[in-house]
């Protein structure tokens, strides 16, 4: 407290408590609005929030250089001439210092425009850690000073955001943090991992694992489900489980892990993890270079001191809210992953579409979060697109409906077997009776940008026979939603041949 400044707080209009992917753009609306310095950004960190300095950019720039490792091993089925006799990427080929230094690049000119953008339109920045003294005031302490400084303001947003979840098993304060690492420190790495183990078989999990495979790491993956992406259907989990395997992951599911030990019995410092097969079973370990804890993450709320600024968070630290972003605390909303639900970063870009508009535009139609498009995309190779429903809620979603359903494998896909990227299905769930799209997964090439057409025309109201029908330019990809309708079986009919 001996840091604080002694003086009247300073009053801010708005107040935004982080910069992810809401953030920037709403300080701009709100300062194009009502002026500049109208706005404070308080961002304890960097400008961008996971998606541009820890997730989507970073990991994707990594992605496309497992792909290009991927695309190499692959040269003689396309006719490229063998140029050693080793049928993979060569040990030693892979250089982690420069594919660390190009996602930094990229990660730094993406950081840069954000802050850029908001320095030119007026947007005030504090670097600094915030917490709640009251209602809608809070104190900042500076990163480079560590002094205190007190602000008001009218109206507060909170797009603090998320962390990874931290290792809780016995053992795991024993580890060298340079061995144990999570979504964040995998890509601090300088040297290729020799043994990987991931735990955790959901989307990040899978897109590292898969990842660090093509760049020559040995990897299992391990997790207490028995399945991957538990929430996919299971005949699109299982077979993106065969692709997997097919590049010589290994996985130990349906495990119960018992606690993390440092190891040198083989001369160098590994990891071991302990765990049962089944909760029958005797113990096993497996030994490990490196361990990526892939299990989830918590939200950015225990430092906020929130209850004293009248806001309330769920069971988990979550930021509870209304379908209108509204907080428990008058005049302070949330906005993107700290308030749980779907963590993606086009659905905290979606919050600040409605809370620019109900908040700058208080007679237009007020938005809210009530019934909204949730798509996404696994950036493993190939993709995995999904927009609406799955099969296994269709029926608790749409009771009583007449329910049809399409599947077809990728190997039928004209652009698909040119390219020699045949792996994958797609399928599709409809109302038999009016044509309406339900939902729509794609496991393939371009699977995320298959699944947004299809995202279009449930926007639009199309029916799937208009897909059908349509004329779409050959060979693309897009033409494959000719064909899938031809496969529209009852959904009782369809899942008692799928159990055949």
């Amino acid at each position: 407290m001996l840091n604080r400044l002694i003086m009247d707080p300073k009053h801010y209009k708005f107040i935004i408590l982080g910069s992810g992917q809401a953030a920037p753009p709403l300080a701009q609306a709100l300062t194009a609005a009502h002026g500049k310095q109208s706005t404070l950004i308080v961002e304890k960190a960097f400008i961008g929030g996971t998606c541009i300095n820890y997730g989507c950019t970073p990991t994707k720039t990594m992605i496309a250089s497992g792909r290009a490792a991927y695309t190499y091993s692959r040269r003689e089925e396309f006719g490229i001439r063998k140029f050693n006799s080793i049928p993979r990427v060569p040990d030693g080929a892979v250089d982690m210092a420069v594919i660390k230094e190009r996602m930094a690049k990229i990660v730094k000119n993406f950081r840069g425009s954000s802050e850029d953008k908001l320095k030119i339109s007026g947007v005030d920045v504090q670097y600094g850690e915030a917490r709640f003294i009251g209602p809608k005031n809070i104190v900042v302490t500076a990163n480079a000073t560590g002094r205190e400084t007190e602000y008001t303001a009218d109206q507060i947003f909170i797009n603090t955001g998320c962390r990874p979840a931290e290792s809780q098993l016995p053992g795991a304060s024993k580890i060298d943090p340079k061995r144990l690492l999570n979504s964040t420190t995998i890509m601090e790495l300088t040297e290729l991992p020799r043994k990987l183990i991931v735990v955790g078989a959901g989307y990040v999990g899978l897109e590292f694992a898969q990842l660090f495979k093509r760049l020559g790491s040995d990897v299992t993956i391990v997790g207490r489900s028995e399945t991957i992406l538990a929430r996919e259907d299971e005949n699109v989990s299982n077979e993106l489980f065969m692709m997997l395997g097919r590049e010589e992951i290994d996985f130990e599911l349906g495990i119960i892990m018992l606690r993390l030990e440092n190891d040198k019995s083989l001369g160098t410092p590994r990891v071991s993890l302990v765990y049962k097969p089944t909760p029958l079973g005797g113990h096993k370990s497996i030994l490990a270079t490196h361990i990526l804890w892939a299990t989830g993450r918590v939200p950015n709320t225990d430092m906020l001191d929130a209850a004293k600024g009248g806001i309330q968070l769920d069971e988990k630290g979550f930021i509870k809210c209304d379908e209108y972003l509204k907080t428990t605390a008058e005049g302070v909303y949330v906005m993107g992953d700290v308030k749980g639900g779907p963590a993606f970063t086009h659905i905290s870009y979606d919050d600040f579409r409605i809370l620019k508009n109900n908040i700058l535009s208080p007679d237009a139609p007020k938005l809210s979060t009530k019934n909204r498009m949730v798509p996404y995309t696994v950036y493993t190779d190939p993709q995995l697109g999904h927009i609406g429903v799955h099969e296994h809620d269709v029926r608790k979603t749409y009771p009583g409906r007449k329910i049809k359903v399409a599947q077809m494998p990728m190997k039928w896909v004209a652009r698909a077997i040119e390219t020699d990227e045949k792996r994958g299905l797609m399928k599709a769930i409809v109302d038999g009776d009016t044509e309406e799209i339900l939902g729509f997964t794609c496991l393939g090439i371009e699977g995320g940008e298959i699944m947004s057409m299809v995202q279009i025309a449930m926007m639009g109201g199309l029916k799937y026979s208009q897909l059908r029908d349509a004329t779409f330019a050959h060979p693309t990809l897009a033409e494959s939603l000719n064909n899938l309708w031809a496969h529209l079986e009852d959904l009782q009919e369809y899942e008692d041949s799928d159990k055949e």
